[in-house]
């Protein structure tokens, strides 16, 4: 992370390795606000500059909400993502970039799916119609997709489907964007497209499931040095300070 969480991002990610889902919601609501009123030293608070890294906040906070779910606290997580809904619809309205508006508004559709909350289906074709009607003002829609806002915005994507695929990349750049960047409206109103289809039935899967996988870091396979006491894999997954399995996301043991 690139922004100024003050720690409670790794916090969170420790509490989903010890599988205390409503810490983790806990410590990724605290990331996501303390991001959002000071995201890096130069930001001002609720700034969407051209970079937009107010969305690791907003990312923050979508994560946040699914996570309680999860533990379920059913209450708390639709309380986050009502607040969540709030926050994407007013940094939408600040912001200068017809096309970080319209990935703002796709983080509406995100907050709404991971919140259980109606609308979604509803809020991800704003989001794609958002997305066409500004392609004439995208220049370079592959390099804006690499920006902090729209990473931000695939981040509780990946994660939430890390778990059903065995802490693999289930979900490639290459997915939820279209195959044209010479159109880029199209090529973005894929992302919300896409996850209009996969982001609703992803989360409820993990809920059913009982279990939140952990962001995917730094990996190493096969390696010689650590093992899962839960699992046995050997595979590692570096997140912040915590080394955990690949798999199953416990905490690992040096051998």
């Amino acid at each position: 992370m690139n922004t100024q969480d003050a720690g409670h991002h790794e916090a969170a990610v420790a509490a989903l390795a010890d599988n205390n889902f409503v810490v983790a919601g806990n410590e990724y609501t605290r990331a996501g606000w303390r991001v959002l009123a000071d995201p890096r030293p130069e930001i001002e608070t609720f700034d969407v500059d051209d970079r937009g890294w107010v969305g690791e906040g907003l990312a923050h906070l979508v994560v946040a909400a699914v996570a309680y779910r999860v533990a379920g606290r059913n209450a708390r997580g639709t309380r986050r993502a009502i607040a969540g809904v709030a926050e994407a619809k007013e940094l939408a309205g600040v912001a200068a970039n017809p096309g970080q508006r319209a990935c703002l508004l796709e983080f509406v559709g995100d907050f709404r799916a991971a919140g259980g909350l109606d609308g979604a289906a509803d809020a991800y074709d704003d989001a794609a119609d958002a997305y066409r009607a500004a392609g004439a003002e995208i220049e370079d829609p592959q390099t804006r997709a690499t920006t902090p806002l729209f990473q931000a915005a695939v981040v509780p994507l990946k994660q939430v489907a890390r778990g059903p695929a065995n802490g693999e990349i289930a979900i490639k750049w290459e997915d939820i964007h279209g195959t044209d960047p010479s159109d880029p409206g199209a090529f973005l109103a894929a992302r919300a497209s896409y996850k209009r289809q996969r982001f609703p039935s992803l989360i409820e899967r993990v809920i059913a499931d009982g279990d939140l996988a952990a962001p995917r870091g730094t990996t190493e396979y096969d390696t010689d040095h650590h093992q899962c006491p839960v699992c046995g894999s050997t595979d590692v997954n570096w997140v912040d300070n915590n080394v955990l399995c690949l798999r199953c996301s416990a905490p690992t043991e040096e051998q």
